[in-house]
């Protein structure tokens, strides 16, 4: 459903509340009121990216997928500040099943805009494992920084120490691959 339709039907509502109230049906009104303020939260909440989060945390990722897909076309359906939460969530689920085609989603996010800034930095962490899949080891190192410099809060501090680890390990196959180089 477009966003403005919410709007529309969350003011029809709304109204009808305040004139039940106007007639002195104190109860119904309250309810009616408590229903147009849920419709109303739909506009700045969508259910699907709800419940897409939700699935996410209980990783039941074809669940979230399901209700990811559900929105058929997000400019219309979301408003403009959960653009990048979309792509988000949509590069989430698609880096469970393919990581190297995530990336597209990562990045559209990241120019969209997020408020958070962990959400930026679980962005960027993600580009960096993805870069470093494709064995980038500057674009990952990049992402890195990036990622530990928006992580404001040390909630990704774990995964990003862990990164580097791996990182480090890339480094030594490298040396050590590069050591029983035969030349003829």
């Amino acid at each position: 459903m477009r966003n403005i339709v919410r709007l529309i039907i969350a003011c029809v509502i709304l109204g009808a509340a305040v004139t039940l109230a106007a007639f002195g049906y104190w109860w119904w009104a309250v309810l009616i009121f408590l229903i147009g303020g849920i419709v109303l939260l739909t506009f700045f909440f969508n259910e699907n990216m709800l419940l897409a989060q939700y699935f996410m945390r209980k990783e039941n990722m074809p669940k979230a997928e399901g209700f990811l897909l559900k929105i058929t076309d997000y400019e219309k359906q979301l408003i403009r500040n959960q653009h990048g939460y979309y792509n988000l969530l949509l590069g989430l689920v698609e880096s469970n099943k393919a990581p190297l085609k995530s990336e597209k989603y990562f990045k559209k996010a990241l120019t969209l805009g997020m408020s958070m800034s962990h959400n930026i930095a679980l962005a960027k962490l993600s580009l960096a494992g993805i870069s470093m899949s494709k064995r980038n080891k500057r674009e990952a190192e990049m992402y890195l920084k990036e990622a530990q410099k928006a992580d404001k809060n040390k909630l990704l501090a774990e995964q990003i120490k862990m990164m580097k680890g791996q990182m480090a390990q890339l480094d030594k196959q490298q040396v050590i691959r590069g050591g029983f180089r035969q030349f003829k």
